[in-house]
């Protein structure tokens, strides 16, 4: 069922998402010191290429730059590609089939805003006992 609704999700509104993001990506990667916010850019355009059977969880450890990163990162980009899943989620939820991949876009929503201190993971790693190999 993922497979199909990855496939269904490239198709339909992945792609250009992650065309946003890895523009995204290249402004950050002009300054050199918003290169971390580029790199965030290009995990969250693969995540974005291809959500199904991933998630979005905190990285351990403090991460004592996360929010000042992050406040920038909404200023440049955060929230015109907020607007992208949005608008893209709207679109998507006109027909019965587009719903789950509404519910996709909305729950890529916090990462497009708030990318540093997340990590995009297997739903697989997420729900394995504790001590397990990822």
């Amino acid at each position: 069922m993922r497979l199909i609704l990855n496939v269904i999700w490239l198709i339909f509104g992945g792609l250009w998402l992650a065309l946003g993001y890895l523009l995204a990506a290249l402004i950050c990667f002009v300054l050199i010191i918003t290169i971390p916010f580029g790199f965030a850019a290009l995990r969250i355009a693969l995540y974005a290429l291809w959500p199904f059977g991933r998630t979005i969880v905190d990285k351990p450890g403090p991460r004592p730059g996360a929010l000042v990163g992050n406040v920038i990162w909404i200023i440049v980009a955060g929230v015109w590609l907020a607007i992208g899943h949005i608008t893209s989620a709207i679109a998507m939820a006109v027909t019965i089939i587009g719903i789950p991949l509404a519910l996709a876009n909305l729950k890529m929503i916090p990462v497009s805003l708030w990318p540093l201190g997340k990590e995009i993971v297997p739903v697989d790693a997420v729900n394995a006992p504790s001590g397990a190999l990822r």
